[in-house]
């Protein structure tokens, strides 16, 4: 094989992973994109003569196309925060490959595909852990847009998808390159016997799951805000706040009555940090009280900026920032907040932060780094953060706000569900990207998350998608890029709690302990022949 064509394979399958994507990819091609990529492992592992990191580059090569074709638009937030985004979120997947590779070569085929399910299911577990967490590419969230052949993901998360694609590709790799020169007949037989069935059975009983459940009545009527206020040129400046709130309210105004038991504004509605000890005297907040004293059952959802007073000598938390006077220290945190029928003010802070945007990586080690932070939110440097999310309750619900990035991880949503979340409250700014697939995929992967917790979703974007999700994952009036809008649905609670929101991401950790296991033997047997 060529080096032209080891490229051109390489190449393919980024561009059959980048064609499989949400929003608008037809996902079926996930279960070949890998193929290409595999027979050029399959060639260079076959070569004795071929440099020991060989594949990682192809490989690497191709993460980075992947990563760029469907990333690409980070770069209207910050140029710099793509560029990195791409090359390391490139660099660990193929870090896995690279595993993959060393391992099929010292403990044999069967065990090497064994490995891959194993070392790429334990990376993208852990990429959802650390300070350099980017689940945005995690291939189980590749079936965003086809919600109904993953139903099944209230038993295993998205991780169940990952390996799904993993396996099929595996087993078409394997029989393409054992059958590369075999009639057509064989082809055709292979697909009847393996493959076929592995994609089918999974999506018959995806179908089986969504034609067996049914949402209970348990209703709750829901207005929510789209206000398309400008991020660049308004949001944070250009616009004052009051301008901003009266925009919303005015819009509340045309999908709000007596029956409304909620209304969701969106990420940061009050963009200037309110200090939360003044909460209740803010101007801004009497606003929304004096709005709302024309609906005394009405419970509104927002997001806010806020900061948090600490009067002592020394920092009390990692993210604290000291006043240029000397005299004390503040947290800043990107905010949700419930008001409801009395004057208490109930408080959720967002603690899946962006990084570089909203946190430092490595705060211990990099703290230095805080003024060189990117400003997207009327704030610089690390966010304070809480350690377990808050539910809102009143009389009518119990509801998890979920701020922007934290609809992105699943087993994070499973926190609010076991503290009795009945319903998903998503409060997001997604005009960062302009009119790019960002918002769009954003919007999908909320799809996965009424899946798994089978809760169904109101979502409120500044501007982007703001729509309902029902607990089978189906969008209800999407609203449209770029165009203030109020849509207003009743939905339905639900306590249920599934066997994801019981046990989250049971498969990442088996894949690591797995991992664990099967790198070790690898490398024992490395050492072995060399003694």
């Amino acid at each position: 094989m060529t080096f032209l064509k080891r490229i051109s394979l390489v190449i393919t399958s980024a561009l059959l992973l980048w064609a499989a994507w949400p929003a608008g990819g037809f996902a079926p091609l996930l279960f070949i994109a890998l193929v290409p990529l595999m027979l050029v492992e399959a060639q260079i592992a076959a070569d004795p003569a071929k440099p020991r990191f060989a594949f990682f580059f192809y490989s690497w090569f191709g993460m980075l196309i992947f990563n760029l074709l469907t990333t690409w638009w980070i770069w209207y937030a910050s140029e710099g925060g793509m560029i990195l985004a791409v090359i390391f979120n490139a660099l660990f997947m193929s870090m896995a490959l690279h595993f993959f590779h060393v391992t099929k070569k010292k403990l044999g085929t069967f065990a090497g595909y064994l490995s891959l399910i194993f070392y790429w299911t334990a990376y993208e577990f852990l990429h959802h852990r650390w300070d350099l967490s980017w689940t945005w590419l995690s291939f189980g969230n590749g079936f965003a847009s086809w919600a109904n052949m993953v139903q099944w993901y209230e038993f295993t998360g998205i991780l169940g998808g990952t390996i799904w694609i993993l396996l099929t590709n595996i087993i078409v790799s394997y029989f393409v390159n054992k059958t590369i020169f075999m009639q057509r007949r064989v082809y055709i037989k292979i697909a009847l016997i393996y493959l076929f069935p592995l994609i089918l059975i999974p999506s018959i009983i995806s179908g089986i799951i969504k034609g067996l459940r049914q949402e209970k009545k348990n209703p709750i009527v829901v207005t929510v805000i789209q206000p398309n206020i400008d991020p660049y040129n308004e949001k944070f400046g250009g616009m004052s706040g009051r301008d901003q709130l009266a925009k919303m309210l005015s819009l509340a105004e045309q999908k709000t009555d007596e029956n409304t038991d909620y209304l969701i504004f969106p990420e940061t509605a009050i963009a200037e940090g309110i200090w939360e000890h003044d909460l209740q005297d803010h101007r801004f907040i009497k606003m929304i009280r004096d709005f709302k004293e024309q609906y005394p059952n009405l419970k509104i959802v927002m997001g806010i900026s806020s900061d948090e007073l600490y009067l002592t000598v020394e920092p009390p938390t990692k993210t604290a920032r000291a006043f240029s006077d000397g005299n004390g220290f503040y947290d800043s945190y990107n905010t949700a907040i419930q008001l409801q029928q009395d004057t208490t003010i109930q408080i959720h802070h967002k603690s899946k932060l962006v990084v570089g945007v909203e946190q430092v990586p490595f705060q211990g080690m990099f703290g230095f780094l805080e003024k060189f932070a990117i400003n997207l939110g009327g704030s610089s440097g690390s966010l304070g953060t809480q350690k377990t999310p808050s539910v809102f309750t009143s009389d009518k619900a119990k509801a998890a706000p979920v701020i922007c990035y934290e609809s992105v991880y699943g087993e994070y949503l499973t926190e609010y569900i076991k503290q009795g979340a009945q319903a998903i409250f998503i409060m997001t700014n997604d005009g960062w990207w302009r009119d790019t697939p960002g918002y769009k995929q954003h919007c999908q992967y909320a799809r996965l998350r009424a899946i798994e917790t089978r809760r169904a979703v109101a979502r409120s974007a500044n501007t982007g998608i703001s729509c309902f999700i029902d607990q089978q994952g189906n969008i209800m009036q999407p609203t449209q890029w770029w165009v203030p809008a109020a849509i207003k649905q009743t939905i339905q609670l639900n306590d249920e709690v599934t066997f994801y929101v019981r046990h989250g991401d049971y498969l990442g950790r088996i894949a690591c302990g797995l991992s664990i296991l099967i790198a070790g033997f690898a490398f024992f047997k490395k050492n072995k022949k060399t003694v």
